[in-house]
Order: C-alpha cells, then structure tokens, then sequence
C-alpha cells in the first residue's frame, strides 16, 4: 500500500481515474485510546464499521482485543489478531455462520432475541456448557439518526422469561441493546440502562454482563453531537445506580467513533452542471450514507491554491451510474471555482 503525507501529496503522483480510499490509521489509534481510558468498562470494536487491516492494526496496538462481528466474515477477518476475543452480536444468524463460529474459530459469546435463536445456537453448537449468551432487547431509538429499532429486540414484556431459559443454559448470561447509530442526545444511554435495571430486578435473573452497544456519534457538518466525554459521564452515572454494578460486566461496541476520522475518498469530478458535480464515486460506493441517509460528508477540494481556494458554494454531487436515485444532495461545501477535472477529498467515509 503507498503512503503518503497527504491527498495533495498523492495527486502530486499520481491522477487516478478511479476513485482511491485513504487511511489514516493513526486516528483510529487515538480514538481508541480515548475509549480504553474513558469508558467504564471493556471496549470492543465493532467490524462492520471497517475491516481494513491498517486500521485494525492500529486499534490493536492502541489496546483493543475484543470484536463485535456479525458476519462470517468478519469473524474470518478478527480471528486472524493475536488473542482476539470474538463477540457475535448479531441477533440472527445462520446455523452454518454458529457452527463454524464455535467449533472453528472459538466464539463463545452469541446474541439471541427469541426462543429460536437460542434453539440455533444451543443446537450448532451441542449445548455447550461455555457459551456467553447475551439476550438483545428492544430500545427506542428516538435519540439516533440512524434508528436500527424494529429489525431486532426482545420485548420487555417477554424478555424475563427468555432471560430465565438462557440462564439456565448459559455459563454467563447478559443482555445488550442499542440505542441506533449516531446517537445525538447522552441521555439516550442512561434511559436505556435504567430500563435494563428494571429488567433485571423483575426477571429475578443473575446477570453477568450488560452490553450497551454503539451509537456514539461522530461529528459531521449536519451533526455537531456532544462531547463524547458527555456520554460516558452519562453511562457512568447511571451504570453507578444499578443494583448489579458489582457483579456485571460493562461492556460498548463503539465503530464510527473509532473509525470515521480514519478514512477518506478521492473523487474526481467528470463534469460541473451548475452547482451538481458528477464524481465517480456515489451511492452505489463509498458514498452510500450520503445518498440515503442524508449524510454531509466534510470535502474539500485538493491541491488548490490562491483564488482557485477562495470562497465557499453548496454543491450536490451524482454519482457515475445512470440511476437518477446515485445522488448525494449535500450540500457539500467547496470553492465557487471547482470543475471538471478537480479531485475532491470527502472525508469521515
């Protein structure tokens, strides 16, 4: 992989005609720095956010050891670090992804949301009497603006006696949840652990471990969140109300508040129409966020200088396919001057 100083440095070597993802691994490194010492408890680092290695590398030597993985591959991919220990959090899996989970790559913590899922997962992998189950339950997401409600989560109504059946096959039991992607609002973690309290005390359930999730937020020019120093004030104070705090295990699985900072895009721009750029990049790519989700990625516009650096504009951006839904409408703010030919950098990929 080459390595430069920066995007203009790479420009000054190179004029892609594809698009080029950029690393800067030493900001995940310092992200997870923070969280190792700021969060009252054990940290995992959740891999869908990114699995590239430079990236992983850096989260390791930082301190980080343990992974949420939802998929096969991605367990494929962490199993290869050095003493990984390996959470599979998604709530429904199949029982070949369990099997081999277990027997090949040794798992031991699976998350389950119904009677079935914990049947699969009893079944894949013989009963085993060293499993760590965590049961997800449901959460509002009304502090996210990415809601992930809906798709996954027990209710708390049926939650006790879920909670009961995978006690007394599990060799530690926890529950987890998560309050949706980009979480705005600190507040958001307190509510829901409160409500975990509650769960427990009702259920009458020894619980080893709570999992919090993600959702700790990076910033974007749409979202200027809280410091993030907010939220794990926020976690603490109400991780101290809990009854159970003593004999729980507190555990997080943030991903963009490790990784957002660590990645780019170089696009190039094919054509200016007004105040759209066509870039060869798009919704179909990199820029998916950005297209359905309404995300203001940062960009700027490399290598320029003098009145070519002047000024701001709002500009929507296209994709390089021929459907009309590959549009980032932005608006993403760069120089009045930009045309055909320009790269841009978009950041917090």
């Amino acid at each position: 992989m080459d390595v430069f100083t920066s995007a203009a440095e790479l420009l000054r070597h190179h004029r892609p005609e594809r698009p080029v993802l950029c690393l800067r691994p030493h900001a995940a490194s310092r992200a997870a720095r923070w969280f190792l010492a700021n969060f009252p408890g054990q940290v995992l680092y959740a891999a869908k956010a990114n699995d590239a290695a430079p990236v992983i590398a850096a989260l390791v030597e930082a301190g980080i050891t343990r992974f949420d993985v939802a998929s096969s591959g991605e367990i494929e991919c962490m199993a290869a670090v050095p003493n990984a220990e390996l959470y599979f959090m998604n709530p429904v899996k199949s029982r070949g992804s369990i099997r081999a989970a277990y027997r090949e790559f040794g798992v031991r913590s699976f998350a389950f949301d119904s009677e079935d899922e914990l049947d699969k997962i009893l079944d894949e992998t013989g009963k085993a009497q060293d499993l760590c189950l965590y049961l997800r339950i449901e959460c509002p997401n009304t502090h996210s603006l990415i809601p992930l409600e809906g798709k996954f989560g027990v209710s708390m109504a049926d939650a006790p006696a879920l909670l009961l059946r995978a006690r007394q096959v599990a060799g530690r039991l926890g529950i987890t949840f998560h309050v949706g992607s980009q979480a705005v609002v600190p507040a958001a973690f307190g509510e829901a652990l409160r409500q975990v309290g509650q769960l427990i005390v009702a259920s009458g359930v020894l619980i080893d471990a709570i999992d919090i999730g993600g959702g700790f937020p990076s910033r974007y020019p749409h979202s200027a969140p809280p410091e993030l120093s907010d939220y794990t004030g926020e976690i603490a104070k109400a991780w101290d109300e809990l009854a159970v705090k003593d004999s729980c295990e507190l555990l997080c699985e943030p991903g963009r508040a490790l990784v957002a900072e660590a990645e780019s895009v170089i696009v190039r721009v094919d054509a200016r129409r007004g105040n759209a750029l066509y870039v060869n990049d798009g919704a179909f790519g990199t820029l998916f966020d950005a297209a359905y989700l309404g995300f203001r990625f940062p960009a700027r516009l490399i290598g320029a200088s003098g009145d070519k650096a002047k000024g701001e504009a709002e500009f929507s951006l296209y994709g390089p396919t021929c459907d009309s839904d590959d549009h980032m409408p932005g608006p993403f703010m760069l120089p009045p001057s930009v045309e055909e030919g320009d790269y841009i950098e978009i950041g917090q990929i």
